[in-house]
């Protein structure tokens, strides 16, 4: 079921398409790769939140592996160029007391990945 809200919310998420469009601005170049990127990216959002619909709706039935491995990967991609890791906050950090610690700084927002310490 889990498994599955996350393949649901993809096509909110983008990251699928945002990838896609990544990979083929690197690697079939600047002039075809952004249409063919783009193309691809839609393709794979649509099938990843298809996915997750089905995995939603039969998530009480056997079996439980996940399926279409083939074509997507069964966790939820991200873009290379990011990384996700914890948010700033007090509960997760252990210098808090000197007003400055690690982490995304607004993960919620698009386009905020600056990060105070990264290793």
């Amino acid at each position: 079921m889990g498994r599955g809200l996350a393949n649901m919310t993809e096509i909110a998420r983008g990251n699928e398409f945002q990838r896609s469009v990544e990979q083929g601005a690197l690697f079939e170049g600047t002039d075809t790769g952004f249409l063919t990127g783009t193309v691809r990216g839609f393709d794979r959002t649509m099938a990843r939140t298809g996915l997750g619909i089905y995995e939603v709706v039969t998530a009480p039935l056997p079996p439980y592996h996940p399926i279409w491995t083939s074509y997507l990967s069964p966790r939820p991609l991200y873009p290379d160029s990011y990384h996700p890791s914890k948010w700033a906050d007090s509960m997760f950090d252990t210098d808090h007391s000197f007003g400055f610690s690690g982490g995304d700084v607004a993960p919620w927002f698009p386009g905020s990945r600056f990060r105070i310490f990264d290793n």
